[in-house]
């Protein structure tokens, strides 16, 4: 005679298959089954995560939305004490009142009227100044061929498709915008965003991922970071473009992954060609040695070097003579060079197309309006063929550091090749030997021997500066310099949201649409 535990074990078994032969009645439900068991399969914590969001989803759904109001404590108002809170309720600002410097920047924000070409004049005044505030590197700002090939472009495919490149947005500009980028680079593809910000933000994380290992500069700017922060990847920082720290960094990498026995997962270097922040320039060539050598992949953002940086523009690879095959994601700026709009990817066929279906900037945005490629495109052709734009940029950038090195009370960071020219004030403070010289690499603080930590974007050695006292007084050498007839610019910072907040400058922008005469009388 079977035993009553048997018996129940029986009954249950039964239960359950009638239980299992029902559900599997129901249409999906072999689909939800082997979905759970391929969940549970390769990852049970999750299966038991969905299950309580399930749950609790359930749970939302069928509480009572009164509860409160069958509450004993509840404490029920009267019309005049509603009407009184109400009138007591004081609402938050939408915006952080200005303070006395913001509103006095605003209030003497110079406007300009007409096109903000190499000599534009102020609404205010009337008065025609210099332009040494906008990206107008190699003049095609207001160049008449580039004019008439984008009236041209309006008129046939008018302002734009208001479409993602991925779906209807793209046309035949654009394809030929990608092959212009690519044969001007040397590179075997290239892929265009529209924005030139959320280019650099997209190309990173498309590549990096949660466990990926990232190398990154600690002077990168704004768009780099936020690019790191969306990978979700391991981020070990170095020296603002000291390679040595970049070796050290890479060295410590490969010894903490040999000695816990980290899986192998991909590497990436990300620095940028000219910095944006100060101008300096990272030496290319070692760069690439060092990257070989640990086998790494090399991001480069040439958004500055990219139009202003040798014989041609073609940035960094073309002033080093090093091979654009050997970055295999080389980031750029169409609007900063080439005075158009957006940004690029060059790299390897396989690195374009990856990007075409996870760069978040390429697929939820709307391609760029055609006359503004076709823009892009004509001043390719005008660099390509027109080579002394850049070489009378670069004589106007001498001449400009020429006359502000003679200055004693001012830092330039900047190096000596770099279209965009950073002044910083002098540190009363700082010894001799402790003061930014004139050349790319940034002030040394021997304060302590030991590395800085890779975990951390804070340098060991790093200074504090006044920053609202240094951006007062760099704001009155602006006010003074467009009394005198020139336009510059102190450079905007978003002061709590960067990991490492830059030093305050001015930003000085070279250009060969003015004359060297110009420029040393603008200096």
């Amino acid at each position: 005679m079977s035993s009553p535990a048997a018996v129940f074990i029986h009954y249950a078994n039964l239960s359950l298959s009638h239980a299992e032969n029902t559900f599997n009645k129901i249409p999906g439900s072999p689909i939800l089954v082997r979905y759970i068991k391929s969940s549970y399969k390769n990852d049970p914590w999750r299966s038991l995560l969905e299950l309580f969001l399930v749950v609790f989803a359930i749970r939302t759904v069928f509480q009572s939305r009164t509860r409160a109001r069958r509450e004993k404590n509840f404490v029920k108002l009267t019309e005049k004490e509603i009407d009184e809170l109400v009138d007591e309720w004081i609402p938050e600002p939408l915006a952080t009142p200005l303070d006395s410097f913001e509103a006095h920047e605003l209030a003497t924000l110079p406007v300009i009227s007409g096109p903000a070409g190499p000599k534009p004049k102020l609404l205010n005044t009337g008065k025609t100044v210099l332009n040494l505030a906008s990206y107008n590197f190699t003049g095609l700002q207001n160049n008449e061929t580039i004019k008439e090939r984008a009236i041209e472009t309006l008129r046939k495919y008018g302002l734009g498709s208001c479409g993602p490149p991925g779906f209807y947005g793209t046309i035949d500009v654009h394809v030929q915008l990608e092959k212009d980028i690519a044969s001007f680079l040397g590179t075997e593809s290239t892929i265009i965003y529209s924005q030139g910000f959320t280019t650099i933000s997209s190309v990173i994380p498309a590549f990096c991922k949660r466990g990926d290992i990232i190398v990154a500069d600690r002077g990168v700017n704004f768009g780099i970071q936020k690019g790191l922060q969306i990978s979700r990847s391991t981020i070990r920082w170095f020296d603002h473009n000291d390679l040595k720290s970049l070796e050290e960094v890479l060295e410590s990498v490969a010894k903490e992954t040999k000695k816990k026995r980290m899986p192998l997962t991909r590497r990436f270097i990300v620095t940028e060609g000219i910095f944006e922040n100060d101008g300096a320039m990272v030496d290319l060539p070692k760069l690439v040695e060092l990257k070989q050598k640990y086998k790494y992949r090399l991001i480069l953002d040439e958004s500055i070097s990219f139009g202003t940086v040798g014989r041609t523009g073609r940035g960094l690879t073309e002033l080093y003579n090093v091979p654009a095959s050997q970055i295999d994601m080389l980031v750029g700026s169409m609007a900063n060079g080439l005075c158009a709009t957006g940004g690029f990817c060059a790299g390897s066929r396989v690195v374009v197309d990856h990007q075409r279906i996870n760069g978040t900037g390429f697929v939820f945005s709307a391609a760029m309006p055609a006359l503004l490629a076709v823009s892009a495109s004509e001043g390719i052709n005008i660099l390509t063929s027109a080579p002394s734009l850049l070489t009378a940029l670069h004589e106007n950038i001498r001449t400009i550091r020429q006359v502000l090195e003679k200055v004693d009370l001012i830092e330039i960071p900047s190096h000596p090749g770099s279209a965009v020219v950073h002044v910083y004030i002098k540190n009363p403070n700082a010894s001799s030997n402790g003061l930014l010289s004139p050349s790319s690499k940034p002030a040394v603080h021997p304060t302590s021997t030991k590395p800085s930590n890779p975990s951390s974007i804070i340098p060991r050695n790093h200074v504090e500066h006044d920053y609202a006292h240094e951006e007062r007084l760099l704001q009155e050498v602006v006010e003074e310099a467009l009394a005198q007839g020139v336009l510059i610019t102190r450079a905007k910072r978003l002061r709590g949201q960067e990991g490492l907040e830059p030093r305050a400058s001015i930003k000085i922008s070279a250009t060969s649409a003015l004359t060297k005469k110009e420029v040393e009388k603008a200096a």
